[in-house]
């Protein structure tokens, strides 16, 4: 009996990308393997952490770097670290964080719902700069006044949030905050591809950077990158640690060192957070693999798959599908006329056996968005066809 038909679980055909809520991109046999064949073992936590992060720093080109359990949990463990830095008794105190420095500047244009990962940490997030980009009011975007009228003693880091829109903007903003003394942390979250993201983002001069582990990677859905600055990353990998053992029993490895200074290793705010040998071991398999692929190949193959499908829908009443990139991985656009339509039509999906899921983020626009990038090969023919039944009723 399969796993699925054990538990009563219904299988989905993913169109609508790496979502969390769909279980990210399904992995490789080898990262499962990998993942499997550490289940069986018992290993050290922190010498793989070193590990991870000697590793992971050399392909994004980072001072160090560490896995944890996805890049919410990232952009938490990258707060609390600027917050406490090597000071145990503020690691002790988080999230309490009143009796120190613990503001966190982000712009209004990058302010989402994961900004409540940076406040998980005890941070107090001050908003800055306007909107007028977003709203159509103006083309202002960001300026360093705002930066540096924002700043006062209790400000401990910038966070900013990378898109195909603000990355251009990030060098010259972490120039800015590195001459202040402060630490950006960017959240990186989806921005790969393209893979020149991985080593762009801490060139450009993040002190921090979250990466998702679960999407384009292809790691296991509950990983996540933190690289950057190796005070940085260790204070966090410190605050992550379950490490309930006495100083004079443990050797801590080089990334750590610089944070315990001989001491028995603390317990912190990222306890929770904890990444298992399952999670570090599939997350390095699936980053391998992603920084060697070719591509260029995938991106035409997938590319290819999308013409198909939309090839499967030509002759549709009022219903246009064209390629697009948007700066990341290649989607179909499949726009309905009118508009209200696309409401209908992925209800129409949602009921089809198994269900079928797109991309659901224009469809106040009357857009249907198909993004390869989850979708099974042997599932093209049937998404195409279930697009095609639920437009032409819509």
């Amino acid at each position: 009996m399969s796993v699925l038909a054990r538990f009563g679980l219904t299988r989905r055909i993913n169109a609508a990308g790496t979502l969390t809520r769909l279980g990210g991109r399904p992995m490789a046999p080898e990262v499962a393997s990998a993942m499997a064949e550490a289940a069986g073992l018992s290993l050290d936590i922190a010498s793989l952490q070193q590990v991870a992060s000697d590793r992971i720093a050399a392909t994004l080109g980072s001072e160090a770097a560490m896995v944890t359990t996805g890049a919410a949990a990232a952009l938490t463990l990258a707060a609390a670290a600027c917050l406490a830095g090597d000071d145990f008794a503020r690691m002790a105190a988080l999230p309490f964080a009143d009796a120190f420095p613990n503001e966190i500047l982000l712009p209004r244009t990058h302010r989402t719902m994961y900004s409540h990962a940076l406040a998980a940490a005890g941070a107090r997030l001050v908003d800055l700069g306007h909107n007028d980009r977003g709203t159509g009011a103006g083309v202002r975007g960001l300026e360093p006044w705002e930066i540096d009228a924002a700043i006062t003693p209790r400000t401990a880091a910038f966070a900013f949030t990378a898109t195909p829109e603000t990355i251009a903007s990030l060098p010259a903003i972490a120039a800015h905050c590195r001459a202040r003394g402060l630490p950006v942390i960017v959240d990186a979250a989806a921005q790969l591809p393209p893979r020149e993201n991985l080593r762009r983002l801490v060139a450009m001069g993040a002190d921090l950077v979250c990466f998702s582990g679960g999407k384009a990677i292809g790691g296991p859905q509950a990983s996540g990158i933190l690289a950057g600055r190796a005070d940085l990353v260790g204070s966090a990998l410190a605050q992550q640690l379950d490490m309930d053992i006495r100083a004079e029993a443990w050797t801590p490895p080089p990334l750590l060192r610089p944070i315990i200074k001989g001491a028995a290793p603390p317990h912190g705010i990222g306890r929770g957070f904890k990444a298992g040998k399952e999670e570090i071991i599939g997350l390095l398999v699936a980053l391998e693999r992603f920084a060697s692929a070719d591509e260029a190949a995938e991106t035409a193959a997938l590319e290819a798959r999308l013409r198909a499908i939309a090839a499967r829908l030509d002759g549709l009443n009022s219903v246009r599908a064209t390629l697009s990139h948007s700066g990341r991985a290649p989607v179909l656009v499949v726009a309905l006329e009118p508009p209200t339509r696309a409401a209908s039509a992925v209800a129409a999906l949602l009921s089809q056996d198994p269900p079928v899921h797109v991309g659901e983020r224009r469809v106040a626009e009357g857009v249907l968005l198909v993004d390869p990038q989850s979708l099974q090969p042997e599932d093209d023919t049937t998404l195409a066809a279930a697009i095609r039944a639920a437009c032409a009723s819509g």
